[in-house]
Order: structure tokens, then sequence, then C-alpha cells
């Protein structure tokens, strides 16, 4: 099989179908590998088979609600592109770059961001435009308070928790000036 940087070269259309294959694919066996983790520590393969079988089938049960739904691409890939900026653009720059963040806090940040997105989004289905008539929720992209709520709530939850270890301080500090010195 040709890799899809190679198939993209004879037919620019399959760049995104393969993009997605790809996406897919990788979801579906983390998926598995997140069952085993949380759900069945000692979950045969046999099952996890069966856990990523379903899995396929809610994705595509999911793709096809979307693709019968009607809208419009950009639409869709904008908001999805929202929903990654806003839980994990705040996590890797606080990560990057301030070494007091942790673990609690990132993880709070990635699900305040991303619920951000999506109530944004669906404003009227949550009944936020009878809250505040009158604010107009659709001229904002749903990045923009995401993003925020999501660094605010890092920031907030990284002060609240236990200050991270000194070994996770040292090698953020080591990395910091491998940076330095290059």
């Amino acid at each position: 099989m040709l890799p899809a940087s190679q198939i993209t070269k004879f037919h620019p259309k399959f760049e995104s179908r393969w993009n997605l294959f790809w996406l897919v694919f990788h979801h579906i066996i983390r998926i598995a590998d997140f069952y085993k983790a949380l759900f069945r520590k000692n979950a045969s393969q046999k099952e996890l088979i069966w856990v990523s079988r379903g899995a396929v089938i809610l994705i595509s049960i999911i793709a096809i609600y979307l693709a019968m739904s009607g809208g419009k691409v950009l639409d869709l890939v904008a908001y999805a592109w929202a929903g990654f900026g806003a839980a994990f653009g705040p996590a890797i720059i606080f990560s990057l770059f301030w070494n007091r963040t942790t673990r609690n806090g990132v993880l709070f940040g990635m699900i305040v961001g991303g619920l951000t997105v999506i109530v944004w989004k669906n404003y009227t289905s949550f009944g936020l435009n009878s809250l505040f008539p009158n604010f107009n929720f659709a001229r904002w992209y749903e990045i923009i308070p995401g993003f925020i709520l999501s660094a605010l709530t890092i920031f907030i939850v990284s002060l609240i928790d236990n200050k991270p270890s000194q070994e996770i301080l040292n090698e953020f500090e080591q990395s910091q000036k491998a940076l330095v010195n290059e």
C-alpha cells in the first residue's frame, strides 16, 4: 500500500479521505487502549476487538447523522478545529511555557474548552439566547471563548492544585535550557 502522502501526489482529492481514514483508524486503536486502561485491565484480545468494532459502528452512525443533517462541510471543519483549538491549544501553551502547570489544570482546561465550544455553537439549544437576549453569540467564533475559558481554567486549577514534583520541575527547566542553548 502506498503512503497517503504518495497517493495525494497522484490525486489531491485523496488527501482529505486518507487523512480522515488515518485519523479514525488511530482513534479506534486508542479507544481499545482506553477501554483496557479505564474499564477492564484484564480485557481479552477478543473483547478489545469487539470494543473497537462497536466504536466503528458508533462513529459510522454519528458520521451518517452529520451527513444527513445537512450543513456545509466547511462549517463542520471549523467547528471541529474550534474544539481542538480550545481544548488543546491552551494546554500545549501552558505546558510549554509555565512550569506550574499541573495535570489536573490541563485536564479541567481541556474539558472546559471543549464544552464551551459545544455550548457556544449550540447556544439556542441550551436556551442561552433567552438568558442573554441582547448578546449575539453567532458573531463570535466559538474558539475564542473556548480558548479563553480553557486558559483561565488551566491557570486557576493549577494554582489551586498541588505544585508539580521537583522531578517535573527539573525536567521542565532542563527542556528550557536545551532551547536556549540551540
